[in-house]
């Protein structure tokens, strides 16, 4: 009887497709912020299909149907990717604990993402669906983060390398970077960028909203500085680092938000505020890794234990 031949799988090559992951997550927003922009949010009518008859685009559809169709084909190959990444992990001897879930999760995200996108279209471009299916591909990236960093992490115990006052201050500013991300969906969906000419806006006033928007974003931006300063107290270099990174990113999709604002939303930077707001939300979780670490297995511990929680590795 002859032996199967494994493939085993390098902790490089798996450390190297996670990080694609990350960047094929990252990239489809901004392609599917394209669609928006260019008001090819309809340019396949209806979903699964591009049209009644037919799942590719046509010509007489134009180049607004190339566009939408363009962005549906990228979908597939980010779920390529998300796929090598589980095989990947299957086939890592031995086995790391906590990887599967975390990859099974980016996975089975993207599949819900195209659902949504789909009821997008069908909804003929409502907004606060819209809305829902840029922050479902956050969940998809913050998800893919974290099947990252446990990928450059030994497989021993967690232990804090902040006092717990500023773990807890850090974990505010994850939930306010968050609740930044949720209102910008609804600054987006009472402004002019519907993805077609004939879709509707929320109703919201578009001043007042980003004015809640902006004061989220000052509260943010406080919320890091107040992490930076305390970090340098305690000694907590890494930490203090992922804290200025974050300062960083904030001040630069900051700018770009008062720029686009008062220049009356050009695409071309609302597009990069979209990509920002993405680096924001690696940033706000690269903090969150930064006030813990993950010491060494110690010597004789199982190569396989019971895979832990998802939420485990914050």
């Amino acid at each position: 009887m002859k032996r199967s031949v494994r493939f085993p799988v390098s902790p490089t090559l798996l450390r190297r497709l996670a990080y694609t992951s990350i960047i094929a997550n990252v990239a489809i927003v901004v392609t599917g912020g394209a669609v928006r922009l260019t008001a090819s949010g309809l340019g396949c009518p209806t979903w699964p299909r591009c049209t009644d008859e037919s799942y590719t685009t046509t010509s007489e559809m134009g180049v607004h149907g190339v566009i939408e169709f363009g962005n549906r084909l990228l979908t597939f190959a980010v779920g390529i990717i998300a796929l090598a990444v589980v095989l990947a992990v299957l086939a890592q001897r031995p086995r790391r604990r906590g990887l599967l879930p975390l990859a099974v999760g980016v996975l089975f995200g993207i599949p819900a993402q195209a659902v949504l996108g789909g009821i997008t279209v069908l909804t003929n471009l409502n907004p606060w669906v819209v809305g829902l299916h840029f922050l479902a591909s956050m969940v998809v990236i913050a998800a893919a983060y974290a099947l990252w960093r446990r990928t450059v992490e030994p497989d021993g115990p967690v232990t804090p390398t902040v006092p717990a006052p500023l773990r807890t201050l850090a974990r505010i500013t994850v939930v306010v970077s968050a609740a930044v991300l949720v209102v910008g969906t609804w600054v987006t969906g009472s402004g002019p960028h519907a993805g077609d000419h004939g879709a509707a806006r929320n109703g919201l006033h578009p001043e007042a909203i980003s004015q809640v928007h902006a004061d989220g974003v000052f509260l943010l931006i406080g919320l890091s500085v107040a992490l930076l300063f305390a970090f340098r107290a305690v000694g907590a270099a890494r930490a203090a680092r992922a804290a200025g990174v974050l300062l960083a990113v904030e001040l630069g999709q900051g700018l770009i938000g008062f720029v686009q604002y008062f220049t009356h939303l050009p695409a071309v930077l609302v597009a990069a505020h979209m990509l920002g707001s993405c680096l924001v939300l690696l940033a706000t979780l690269g903090v969150l890794w930064a006030t813990r670490e993950r010491l060494p297995a110690a010597p004789g511990t199982p190569a396989t234990p019971a895979a832990e929680p998802v939420g485990a590795a914050a």
